[in-house]
């Protein structure tokens, strides 16, 4: 039994048997025993000897400075002659973050979020959250915990901010139910990584090879159109120096198999996007009900937004007025089971956007290319904004930049007016500069 301070130098020396005191809290100690090294505290409570158990080494975070923090806890406790064995059967019944997180999502997330919200608050707890700090006390977690989940994720900066604004949401939630002390939530004292815009912006040209790409697509699947399809992967292929061993698996992966090039399902719902700015859900779950084409518009009773009107300009129209109709589904788009919305959408868009040389163009992609260029052809941001269903202004100011400068216009026309008057050209026209002296 030795004396010093303890690190986790001396606990990583430490063998089976081996007790170590702590030289700066009395009592404080850790012990080698059942395989690996445990923190506790030896003390007195009335008068009888007693051992604490803090923790095992690594457990729970469970490190040599903060175990020692817990026991400077634990023996004031003693002095102001708590009762101890209350406040650690307290801690027992306190749940762990995983508990809590599913009690989360059924009495908060479930009447309070949007369903397609909730898919990602459980996708983040099952991907990020959960093997962090799914075994820690939910009243036990702190800035360290918090610090550390988010770095572990700095490659993927929007994953590592969303994952932190839920973790956040939840121990906020967990102060209004009495599970944290108030104004205990660890993660206000983590700034956020900078997140890069991810928008991807469509050229002309580009447009105009996704367009040729959906009309290859939809075209029969004889022979030669897949003869066709396949020479121009196989071009792409080359120009991206693809070795010849992998030159056919990747064009093969990439060739449909089916009457059509590809599902007139998913042609007709990038056609929709591309024409309308809506999101994928939106169009995705369209339904025929919903829909007033004298007016031109889908009233949709739900959005991430709420409800809102999805305007379908002629574009549109003539998709839907080519798409069959199911009587007994209610979708545009129908899905392969009965009264079911389509969903195989992720494949075909790899397929079409391969065949138009965009390898990394998004389907949310068809909607920015929407809306800058609509607001590069001079359309106002408050219109934008109400066409894409923003519900804050400063969402469609990412687009600010492209809108024509209306500075740089009123500049243009007054050097042309002034042109225009040094030159005698138009001077009836002119308004006539003012002269020194007049009233």
């Amino acid at each position: 039994m030795a004396t010093k301070r303890i690190t986790a130098a001396v606990i990583g020396e430490l063998k089976p048997g081996d007790v170590v005191f702590d030289d700066d809290v009395r009592g404080f100690m850790v012990r080698h025993r059942g395989g690996s090294p445990h923190y506790a505290v030896k003390t007195r409570i009335k008068g009888r000897q007693t051992i604490l158990t803090i923790g095992r080494h690594g457990e729970g975070a469970w490190k040599a400075d903060k175990a020692r923090g817990e026991a400077k806890r634990l023996l004031g406790l003693i002095r102001d002659g708590k009762d101890i064995a209350a406040e650690r059967a307290g801690e027992k019944a306190a749940p762990d973050f995983a508990a809590f997180s599913a009690r989360y999502m059924t009495e908060y997330a479930q009447p309070m979020k949007k369903s397609r919200t909730r898919a990602e608050d459980a996708r983040l707890l099952k991907i990020h959250i959960l093997p962090r700090i799914g075994k820690q006390k939910i009243r036990d977690i702190g800035k360290a915990d918090v610090a550390r989940m988010h770095a572990a994720l700095r490659e993927t900066p929007v994953a590592a901010n969303r994952a932190l604004a839920l973790l956040s949401a939840i121990l906020g939630w967990a102060e209004k139910v009495g599970e944290r002390p108030d104004n205990s939530n660890p993660c206000r004292h983590i700034d956020r990584y900078p997140e890069k815009p991810r928008e991807r912006l469509l050229t002309a040209p580009e447009l105009a090879r996704l367009g040729d790409a959906l009309d290859r697509a939809a075209e029969a699947w004889t022979d030669e159109t897949k003869a066709a399809w396949r020479a121009e992967l196989d071009r792409q292929a080359e120009a991206m120096n693809m070795p010849t061993g992998e030159r056919k698996k990747w064009v093969d992966a990439r060739t449909p198999r089916r009457s059509t090039a590809e599902d007139w399902r998913a042609i007709a719902a990038f056609r929709l996007l591309i024409f309308t700015g809506a999101r994928l859900s939106e169009i995705l779950t369209l339904r025929w009900e919903w829909i007033d084409a004298a007016q031109g518009i889908a009233r949709l009773p739900d959005s991430k937004t709420g409800a809102k009107n999805l305007y379908l300009p002629p574009g549109a129209l003539a998709v839907l007025a080519e798409l069959p109709r199911f009587g007994a589904n209610p979708h545009v788009l129908p899905g392969d089971r009965a009264g079911a919305a389509f969903i195989g959408i992720q494949k075909p868009w790899q397929r079409v956007r391969a065949l138009a040389g965009l390898p990394d163009l998004r389907i949310h992609d068809l909607r920015h290319a929407f809306a800058s260029t609509a607001v590069a052809g001079g359309d106002s941001l408050f219109i934008v904004g109400k066409l894409l269903g923003h519900r804050q202004a400063s969402t469609t100011e990412r687009y600010s930049h492209l809108a024509p400068d209306p500075a740089k216009a009123v500049a243009d026309r007054t050097a042309e007016r002034l042109r225009a008057m040094m030159a005698g050209e138009g001077a009836t026209n002119v308004v006539p500069l003012p002269t020194r002296g007049a009233a």
